[in-house]
């Protein structure tokens, strides 16, 4: 099997020679082809389109076949438990572990359950937004209202990537105006277009939602009652600049930068803003051979160098981030932990 070949980035050299030289000592082999299991069951999100890309790429690498299967969180887990050989892994977001931070079932300490693997790519659209109508024109306006006791209703699908904007906004308020959190109220829902038709019927004053998703509907005359603009994206600024200038339909990269901090702020603890960019990464079982993960470390750092995955990658409005494992696991570790906090400071 053909793993490497010459022709490194400059910048990868030194830590794709080493994993060479550790992969070949090593000599792993996977004994067969290559599933991935996704925490989606959708086939048609930002999680199958994502892992599609890197299982297309994984399998021209290795010269095997790979097959991504939307099975959904809780079948993706039970998948990932039982094989440990290596030719079942899993690829998902920051669900993982923030579905573990809120409480729900199904979700585990994916830190001590499983290994984490390498990053591979941002979604920079987590986005809020209101109707076209709305009296509220910016996110401050609406943490303003919040501190007059108005409240103010927020369409998220509870316990995750949906919930984490509304809790940091939550907990702004809280350090802002002590005691006036509480009138920044949830209606929990399910899917984007249960949380869109909220708006459409004043049954949401804002709403979180997506770049993609939503973006069409910032283009209707504000008079249509799915008009909607965007207030808030959680992605930070370094982020949307890696986007492409023309952004995503008929919205700039410019205008989308007017969205994130720090020119919308969100304070995180009264000094720093809070931010959120939605990050896909690998797992895979706990007890698979190490050599595997620097396998797979291998793999993926020269399919990184050679450059064309990070186009294919921003065709798709999503932003290339590969960290080898070990580099990956440390910083997700230290996003869970500043998230917990922002929970458990609003429970």
């Amino acid at each position: 099997m053909k793993l490497l070949k010459s022709g490194f980035a400059v910048a990868m050299c030194a830590f794709i020679g080493f994993a060479a030289t550790h992969a070949n000592a090593a000599e792993p082999k996977l004994s067969g082809n290559l599933r991935v299991v996704i925490g989606s069951k959708s086939t048609g999100g930002d999680t199958y389109q994502n892992s599609a890309i890197v299982a297309q790429a994984l399998a021209k690498k290795l010269d095997i076949n790979v097959k991504v299967d939307a099975v959904g969180s809780t079948a993706a887990f039970k998948a990932l438990r039982r094989m440990s050989d290596g030719n079942t892994i899993m690829i998902f977001h920051d669900q993982s572990y923030l579905g573990n931070l809120y409480g729900r079932k199904g979700y585990f300490n994916i830190f001590d359950e499983f290994t984490v693997g390498p990053t591979v790519a941002i979604n920079p659209g987590n986005a809020y937004l209101v109707p076209k109508n709305s009296p509220y024109q910016t996110l401050e306006d609406i943490i303003e209202a919040c501190s007059k006791d108005t409240k103010v209703r927020v369409a998220i699908q509870p316990g995750g990537v949906s919930e984490i904007g509304f809790s940091a906004l939550k907990n702004a308020i809280k350090i802002r105006f002590p005691g006036k959190e509480g009138n920044l109220v949830a209606v929990n829902t399910g899917s984007q277009s249960d949380k869109n038709q909220l708006l459409f019927d004043g049954q949401a004053d804002l709403i979180q939602g997506s770049v993609q998703a939503n973006e069409q509907y910032t283009q209707l005359p504000a008079d249509d009652q799915k008009a909607m603009r965007f207030v808030w994206l959680t992605a930070r600024e370094e982020t949307i600049k890696q986007t492409k200038a023309e952004g995503m339909g008929a919205t700039t990269q410019a205008q989308l930068l007017e969205y994130v901090a720090p020119k919308v702020s969100v304070t995180l603890d009264g000094k720093n803003d809070f931010t959120f960019d939605k990050e896909f990464f690998i797992l895979y079982n706990k007890k698979m051979d190490p050599a595997l993960v620097d396998y797979f470390d291998t793999a993926l750092g020269e399919i990184y160098a050679e450059g064309k995955i990070q186009e294919t990658q921003k065709n798709s409005f999503f932003i290339p981030n590969f960290k080898p494992a070990a580099e990956a696991a440390a910083y997700l570790q230290e996003k869970n932990d500043k998230y917990a906090v922002i929970i458990e400071a609003i429970k």
